[in-house]
């Protein structure tokens, strides 16, 4: 399992709450650093997790990169979370719920912005697949700012056959284009619901939308007519639990 490099200090907190086996070391210090790395110190500490003082900032050969290439002394290195299957990401039969498919989804940031939009409006799970999409870097989790540790996810090779298990699961497929006739308001809420978005530039691809069993989109009120994909997905997220 590969190990990622955390710079939010929420992230390693989050990952110390829901899964302390797999925070192998935190490098901050109890004194000096953030009131939250001290309070990722101090719990890791308290777990007998390895904390590790910040290297002197004078001495640069030995100080740590992050992913973007910044210097940076303060981390936490934690093992990548496990995905669950299809049969557990569904086995929630409430009448009602939100679960969310990512179809080419590519930047990062974007990722993690819509898995922190997702734990924040408690949805069930999510469905990643393995190409052609970003992975679930450091950068994703620092992003989602604890997000990626409660919403489970699947990863799948095939997302037309993952669509098609959440139909035989009772889900809907929502799909989202600037150019579909139903508007989001018009989106029926009370249903168990697999909300699918696409890639950044080219939306969702042909075959994706055919298997929706709908297609709505956010109809734009300005001169603006498209939005960034994460903030699409929020407002989806918000409409759907509300």
């Amino acid at each position: 399992m590969a190990t990622l490099k955390l710079t939010n200090p929420h992230s390693v907190l989050a990952a110390l709450k829901h899964r302390p086996q797999d925070v192998m070391e935190v490098h901050a210090s109890t004194t000096k650093s953030s009131e939250a790395w001290k309070e990722a110190a101090e719990t890791a500490r308290s777990m007998r997790i390895s904390v590790q003082e910040p290297i002197s900032q004078g001495n640069r050969r030995r100080r740590q990169r992050d992913e973007s290439g910044r210097i940076g002394t303060t981390y936490g290195v934690v093992r990548e979370k496990s995905s669950v299957t299809l049969d557990d990401l569904f086995s929630d039969a409430s009448p009602r719920g939100l679960w969310l498919a990512f179809d080419q989804l590519q930047d990062p940031h974007n990722v993690g912005a819509v898995f922190r939009t997702a734990a924040f409006f408690g949805v069930k799970g999510v469905i990643m697949t393995q190409d052609r999409s970003a992975p679930l870097t450091g950068t994703v989790y620092d992003t989602a700012a604890g997000g990626v540790e409660t919403v489970p996810i699947v990863m799948q090779t095939n997302l037309s056959r993952a669509l098609e298990v959440a139909k035989k699961k009772d889900l809907w497929v929502l799909g989202t284009s600037e150019h579909a006739e139903m508007k989001l308001a018009e989106v029926d809420r009370d249903r168990r619901w697999l909300l699918v978005i696409g890639n950044e530039e080219k939306g969702l691809r042909r075959l994706t939308q055919e298997n929706c069993d709908q297609v709505c989109q956010i109809p734009p009120l300005g001169e603006v007519t498209s939005l960034n994909v994460s903030v699409a997905a929020g407002i989806m997220m918000a409409t759907l639990t509300g």
